[in-house]
């Protein structure tokens, strides 16, 4: 596959993504969701950006760039949603002030132990698929196994279902979490000048934290730096030398199609379209749950009825039986794996991504395994994975959303030591 077939390959796959939304999907939101779909995992693919990235680059490297980045995000995230949740009933959005209990404390570790072995996440998975397709599929197969068997307990279990702590509105909405808005309604600005401040310095505070320990990795020999960042920092380069005239300008097709972005350009994107979905749709970013349900529509097509998986599952048998792109979330995911596709297609460089990362041995396919198990079973104690427990509960303003990144990232640092010992 030469690059000029890849080019106009990339151009079919954009006009069958138009195609398919406006013509196949049953609605305009299903329309919206997949385009939703289709920018986050061409941002998250260009921009090398990830979720699981922010630890384990950290631990391997000593570069925290990615989870300084992750918090540029998060408060401009936060920031930008106060004018779709201001002055508005905060119980009339889909929000995802998670309760704060033994299973958020439990998941998150086991998530962040599992991202450690598959060197991604639930919508890292997704992206994965178009460039590291074993590994990602080896991951994305057990992460539904996982999500599947861990149903009964998330529908069941008081440590799981209920909060220690709870304010107004994670009660009113049903969560029990807590909801930073309602803490400080004598801001003037009905709490979200509060809730602002308050995600503003826990930001910071994580800043500091991973200034403090790159400039340790720095000092003491240790630091690497990842490879896609410095890649980033040489584009970056390029780009301040073409302008003051010193090198050759790229192509226009290669300044628009090709070049990587830098994380901070791929932070802004990523909180503006997470801004305009919850704006659009009253929900934020969810990718996990729908995983458990590919997995109980596959045991419906080997002959379990619908019935029995609702029982076992302790939950209603209508998710598993709506149309697969009748499910928003589903078609929200399938756009983010078309939109790491769509990217190494018009980049030209998804022959070269592919053709290394195809090859696969036993020992580390086991891993994989064993890490999307974890992510998966993990996401039902927390009610979450990276998006669903970190990302959207913190632009939420849900405080559990920063204890799920406390739990994660000791998980992640606990699995990033087992695999540096077993050498996968």
């Amino acid at each position: 596959m030469n690059k000029t077939i890849e080019t106009y390959l990339s151009l079919a796959l954009l006009v069958l993504i138009l195609i398919f939304g406006r013509f196949y999907l049953m609605s305009d939101l299903l329309f919206f969701r997949l385009l939703v779909g289709v920018g986050l995992g061409y941002v998250l693919t260009r921009a090398y950006m990830g979720f699981a990235g922010s630890v384990n680059r950290a631990y391997t490297t000593g570069s925290t760039r990615l989870m300084k980045t992750l918090m540029l995000m998060f408060f401009l995230t936060a920031l930008f949603s106060t004018a779709v949740l201001f002055k508005q009933d905060a119980s009339t959005f889909d929000l995802w002030i998670n309760p704060i209990n033994t299973g958020l404390v439990l998941g998150g570790v086991l998530f962040g132990f599992g991202m450690s072995f598959s060197c991604c996440c639930a919508s890292g998975v997704l992206t994965d698929l178009a460039s590291s397709f074993p590994r990602a599929m080896i991951t994305l197969v057990f992460f539904c196994f996982g999500v599947f068997i861990g149903f009964p307990l998330q529908n069941t279990q008081s440590w799981i279902t209920e909060s220690w702590i709870s304010t107004e509105t994670g009660t009113k909405i049903g969560t029990k979490g807590v909801y930073f808005p309602d803490l400080f309604k004598f801001d003037g600005l009905d709490g979200y000048l509060g809730a602002v401040i308050i995600t503003g310095i826990f930001c910071l505070i994580v800043v500091y934290i991973a200034n403090l320990y790159e400039n340790k990795r720095r000092n003491s020999g240790t630091y690497a730096g990842w490879l896609s960042e410095k890649i980033q920092d040489m584009e970056s380069k390029k780009l301040i030398e073409s302008r003051e005239g010193n090198i050759q300008v790229s192509s226009t097709y290669d300044r628009i199609f090709v070049k990587p972005w830098s994380l901070k350009t791929g932070a802004f994107i990523i909180s503006g379209i997470f801004v305009l979905l919850m704006g659009i749709t009253k929900a934020g970013w969810g990718a996990s749950t729908p995983y458990g349900l590919w997995f109980g529509k596959f045991l419906m097509g080997v002959g379990v009825s619908s019935e029995t998986i609702s029982n076992f599952a302790h939950m209603p048998a209508k998710p598993y039986l709506i149309p697969f792109f009748e499910h928003p979330i589903n078609v929200q995911n399938i756009g983010i794996f078309l939109g790491a596709f769509l990217y190494l297609l018009s980049a030209r460089i998804f022959k070269k991504t592919v053709s290394l990362e195809w090859r696969i041995k036993f020992k580390p396919a086991m891993f994989y395994a064993l890490g999307g198990l974890c992510m998966g079973f993990g996401t039902r104690l927390s009610n979450g994975c990276n998006v669903g427990a970190l990302y959207t509960p913190i632009a939420n303003f849900s405080l559990s959303g920063w204890i799920f990144l406390i739990f994660l990232v000791l998980g992640g640092i606990l699995g990033n030591n087992v695999a540096k010992k077993v050498k996968i």
